[in-house]
């Protein structure tokens, strides 16, 4: 099973080389790296040529934004799953595509996903939140329960089927899109319970009270638009992250 795993990219050459060795030392044998850079400026796409001949895909110009980024790797990728690794994040160890590819081979499964720790941007070692997922449910879905999104894996054909990020959405387009699979999709998800993906504080979407607020706007569009839910799934989405803060692994 080949498994495409798109990395976008813009002006983070401090952290690409971690994120794209992290990817390279997993054993599963059929790997395939699809690196999508925005026009980095600073210093980003020398880093990426040192790589180039380990990608499958290395495009370089402007975009959108990271959504249209993500579909432009997604319609670049030639892999039977698709998922994605961010420039400032690691995978847990070697063998997660691995874990991810028994999970697919349920042919029932066209969704997979797992845990998230948080970790500090300057010491990957130190973990700040953890959020430990469940199995999916409607039920949860609709109380504003979603998977870890740099956990989650899709089967190409799903997005082809159902569509990959809305780019209108600024901050909130990878919520809409699990929300389309995994509600009006009824796309079936498997839970691998460990952790798959380190991830490094300091995301867009909590940069700044601004932010925060065009999220939690955003969020609210996407629970309407996917007739999910409304105020009270979007109180219990925020509400739900507190005890990550209580939780290390």
């Amino acid at each position: 099973m080949k498994i495409s795993v798109i990395t976008a990219v813009y002006n983070n050459r401090e952290t690409i080389a971690q994120a794209l060795d992290s990817a390279l030392a997993q054993t599963h044998p059929d790997v395939e790296l699809v690196v999508i850079d925005g026009g980095s400026t600073d210093g980003t796409r020398a880093v990426l040529q040192g790589y180039a001949d380990r990608l499958a895909v290395l495009m370089s110009e402007p975009d959108r934004g990271i959504y249209d980024a993500l579909n432009k790797g997604i319609s670049c990728a030639s892999g039977e799953v698709v998922g994605f690794l961010h420039s400032d994040d690691l995978f847990a160890d070697v063998a997660v595509l691995s874990r991810v590819a028994s999970a697919f081979a349920d042919p029932l499964v066209d969704a997979a996903y797992g845990d998230l720790l948080y970790v500090r941007k300057d010491d990957p070692g130190q973990v700040v939140r953890t959020w430990r997922s469940a199995a999916f449910s409607a039920a949860r879905l609709a109380h504003g329960w979603m998977p870890p999104h740099p956990t989650f894996y899709v089967r190409r054909t799903v997005y082809e089927r159902l569509g990959g990020y809305d780019t209108s959405y600024r901050i909130a387009a990878d919520y809409d899109c699990v929300l389309r699979l995994l509600g009006k999709g009824g796309v079936c998800a498997a839970y691998i319970p460990e952790v798959l993906v380190k991830m490094r504080v300091g995301g867009a979407s909590n940069r700044s009270l601004r932010n925060i607020l065009q999220k939690s706007r955003e969020d609210y569009r996407a629970l309407r638009v996917n007739d999910v839910g409304g105020l009270a799934a979007l109180a219990w989405k925020n509400l739900s992250k507190l005890p990550q803060f209580f939780k290390r692994r």
